[in-house]
């Protein structure tokens, strides 16, 4: 049976947690703390959907030395969590263990896979500690698309109809492990493809996260609101344009254009963006890591973004004052 840690206790690992848990096609963990840890121990993880709720009972600690190696860990918590997390690793990660490290911003092991990259990869780990406690050789892509969000601890409700995961190997080649993987999501109700090129899947959510949350913190706004405001709207269409410019040159493919991607977020009018969210509850918020991840393909593509560099500014000011 596969063995899969979800190392973050938030929306997105419990859901997926909850999911994996229920269906009971995998041996499913859970690293949290606090009141989620609390409220997933005594009385379960309820997951509430549109199709309707349950409650499943994943194993769960806030101790990864008493979990052992794992076939996968999926890393769900916040970006600029990962650091202080990164010496809890050690005792999931075997010779042969999955690693699928947080999206919001770029893994240094995706620029690592790109040839000549060397430089960026420094600009986002400059100690070598990401690279060292995630060998690049055992990191997976994966990609996220659900809207969710903790109700109360122990308790995940999705927005919107939409909840998929894509994952893939960086360099492309199909695997074993990624099918093994992406079968138990697929079999737990998370459709889950295994994809060519995870990597400009990553960075289509990298730019979702990079445009969408600093317009949702500066407005105050519900997906469906900037969706229905001209301007607000225009502004984002205007900062993934110049994101995924950026993209080409760097030699990624990105198909999907930005008024697809932009219908997809608007499918879920009443959710409100991560980042939102956590503005609105007084927690640390990634813009950090957003900010880094631009910058390093920024340099390296050598041309001007002055949306980003407008709104990511404006988000610096708004975020002074919290």
């Amino acid at each position: 049976m596969v063995k899969i840690c979800i190392f973050g206790g938030g929306a997105i690992g419990g859901y997926i947690a909850g999911h994996l848990a229920r269906a009971g096609h995998c041996d499913v963990s859970m690293v949290a703390r606090g009141a989620n840890l609390a409220a997933v121990r005594d009385h379960g993880l309820e997951v509430q959907t549109p199709s309707g709720s349950f409650v499943a009972h994943p194993r769960i600690t806030d101790d990864p030395a008493t979990l052992g190696p794992q076939d996968a860990v999926l890393l769900t918590l916040k970006a600029h969590q990962l650091p202080s997390a990164l010496p809890q690793l050690a005792p999931l990660i075997g010779p042969h263990s999955m690693i699928l490290p947080p999206t919001t911003g770029l893994p240094a092991a995706l620029l690592s896979s790109l040839v000549g990259q060397a430089g960026s990869v420094s600009a986002l780990d400059p100690e070598g500690t990401h690279m060292r406690a995630m060998p690049p050789e055992q990191v997976l892509g994966i990609v996220y698309w659900i809207g969710a969000h903790l109700e109360a601890p122990g308790v995940v409700h999705q927005d919107g109809p939409v909840a998929t995961c894509m994952l893939g190997e960086l360099d492309g080649r199909f695997s074993d492990r990624a099918k093994a993987l992406a079968d138990c999501l697929t079999d737990a109700g998370i459709r889950t493809p295994v994809r060519p090129d995870i990597r400009s899947d990553i960075w289509i959510k990298f730019v979702n996260s990079l445009c969408w949350n600093p317009v949702a913190v500066l407005t105050g706004a519900t997906n469906g609101a900037i969706g229905a405001d001209g301007e607000a709207l225009n502004t984002v269409a205007a900062m993934m344009s110049e994101a995924d410019e950026i993209a080409r040159r760097i030699g990624l493919e990105i198909t999907v254009p930005v008024e697809k991607r932009i219908a997809v977020t608007l499918s879920a009018p009443a959710h409100k963006m991560s980042m939102l969210q956590d503005f609105e509850a007084g927690r640390p918020l990634e813009i950090g890591i957003l900010k880094q991840s631009i910058g390093a393909v920024k340099e390296l593509a050598g041309m001007p973004t002055p949306a980003l560099d407008a709104v990511l500014s404006l988000m610096a000011l708004r975020i002074s004052e919290q």
